[in-house]
């Protein structure tokens, strides 16, 4: 296999380098997202409750003991639930934006790769064709099919390196952002749940 690879020229070994990256970051991801529990759709409704109920401080120290992207957002957002409606948007939209970047980290990565992958093993087989060429020129032309032949499907062997590596790295990338895409819907109804329980409990507040 090893000698296979040498023959493909210099370029094969930014492909393979670009497939273990790829690899360890999609290994990487789907670990992270295996640990993650975005959803706690009954933790937003507890702090709804407390919310609603005008005890804040139960729902904040609730929201700190649990270790996940809503808990968090949850944090920042009770500290200034007290606040105007505009600084409370403001809070969850840059929370819930950090904790979409944090799921998102490396994807950008991933999707690089599969975009230049295919670009290299272009490179790799145009820079092989000109070598096949300068070979058959320096012979004067006197060239039989089967050097022609071996020297073609050389060069075209980064191409398809390229490809390999590009068509699962870009399936893995679609993959892992529908994973923080669905993440991300899941924060946004648990976000809507929190602002409208601060809502009523300020109707509350006004109508006492």
């Amino acid at each position: 296999m090893f000698d296979f690879l040498v023959k493909g020229g210099v370029v094969v070994w930014p492909i393979v380098l670009c497939s273990v990256l790829a690899l360890a970051i999609f290994v990487e991801r789907v670990i992270s997202f295996a640990r993650v529990r975005v959803r706690g759709y009954g933790l937003v409704k507890e702090v709804a409750k407390y919310i609603k109920n005008r005890e804040s401080a139960k729902a904040l120290a609730l929201a700190k003991r649990n270790e996940s992207p809503m808990g968090r957002i949850l944090v920042d957002a009770i500290e200034v639930a007290d606040q105007e409606s505009e600084t409370l948007g403001t809070v969850i939209v840059n929370s819930t934006d950090g904790e979409v970047r944090e799921l998102s980290r490396y994807l950008q990565v991933l999707a690089t790769i599969g975009n230049i992958a295919p670009l290299l093993g272009l490179l790799g087989t145009v820079l092989g064709m000109i070598k096949a060429f300068m070979v058959i020129q320096q012979m004067g032309g006197k060239v039989n099919a089967a050097v022609l032949a071996g020297g073609i499907w050389e060069a075209m062997l980064t191409t398809a390196l390229g490809l390999s590596v590009a068509l699962p790295t870009m399936v893995a990338h679609s993959y892992l952002t529908s994973r923080v895409d669905n993440y991300e819907a899941q924060l946004q109804d648990g976000v809507v749940t929190f602002i409208k329980a601060v809502g009523k409990s300020k109707e509350m507040t006004t109508d006492n």
